[in-house]
């Protein structure tokens, strides 16, 4: 054999169950889909008006997870090439070998077509034929088509993320209204100013990688700007909550406190960057995780009080 090639291919041979295990696990992006399920069992409870089914709950959650996770393993593999370029991902499967194309690609489709069935037999098939539209929203919209050719990629191709309040408000209700859409537009709303942040860190790696993120194609100003405009829709939508799905002291208090103190952090950014002062734009990035969060704890909260 030659040695090259056996180089190449004693490493993967060596790679035990449990590390292969692993790297199954991250292909799914699991600090992602943490996220998206935080949006969804609040959603459920307040859809239900109180504690829904608790195997629902958790055919639910299997079955999003395992949607979200085929997304995120498609992307991984549509994606490698960047992957490989970028600091931020260099130690994903695909990148370090322990996975090879094949097993990552024959795993998404496993993956997303198990999370239909779970989804369809055991909560509702609205529920699951939106998690189809969540898959082929973020791996056909936002990765083949919008990442490498916009700066508003993350914009529209975040509406996948928004895809989890939908699939939990239909999994207890079977339908869909009002408060489920303004949920979605909460996220789709915070999607950029999360996200953005996050691309003016990385910015080199993007732009060595021919990804035009905002950050890359306009600089540092403009990003802090939208971030503060995207903001400020946000938490105005999050008031919109109040009114349509009668929201109690509790949500109406977080989402004021934690609006204007993700508002303050926002504006702090484009501050700093006009002035070209040092900016922390993790800062802003980490806060928009917190914010959603407790917006989220706020909504699962509030239908079990009584005030």
């Amino acid at each position: 054999m030659d040695v090259a090639v056996e180089s190449r291919v004693e490493p993967a041979a060596r790679i035990g169950v449990a590390r292969k295990a692993k790297a199954y696990l991250a292909l799914t992006k699991p600090r992602v889909v943490e996220l998206l399920l935080v949006t969804t069992v609040p959603t459920m409870i307040l859809a239900a008006h109180g504690i829904p089914n608790l195997w629902l709950v958790l055919a639910t959650v299997v079955g999003g997870y395992m949607s979200a996770g085929s997304a995120g393993a498609f992307n991984c593999y549509i994606d490698r090439d960047i992957d490989r370029v970028m600091r931020r991902t260099k130690r994903r499967p695909l990148v370090t070998g322990e996975l090879s194309d094949r097993e990552a690609l024959v795993f998404a489709w496993v993956l997303g077509i198990a999370s239909v069935l779970v989804l369809g037999f055991f909560t509702n098939w609205l529920a699951a034929a939106l998690s189809v539209g969540a898959i082929l929203l973020y791996v056909v919209f936002y990765t083949l088509i919008l990442k490498r050719r916009t700066a508003q990629n993350i914009v529209w191709g975040g509406v996948a993320g928004c895809m989890p309040v939908l699939i939990g408000w239909a999994a207890v209700t079977g339908s869909l209204a009002w408060a489920p859409v303004i949920l979605f537009g909460i996220i789709f709303l915070w999607t950029p100013p999360h996200y953005w942040p996050l691309s003016m860190k990385y910015r080199e790696d993007y732009k060595e990688a021919g990804v035009p993120m905002l950050a890359v194609v306009r600089g540092r100003t403009v990003v802090g700007l939208q971030v503060i405009l995207y903001a400020w829709a946000m938490v105005a939508c999050s008031l919109l909550l109040i009114p349509v799905a009668h929201m109690g002291l509790v949500y109406t208090v977080v989402a004021l406190g934690a609006g204007g103190w993700f508002l303050y952090e926002s504006h702090r950014l484009y501050n700093l960057a006009i002035r070209h002062e040092h900016v922390s734009p993790m800062r802003v990035f980490h806060g928009s995780i917190a914010y959603l969060t407790l917006i989220f704890l706020a909504v699962a909260i509030d239908p079990l009080l009584w005030f």
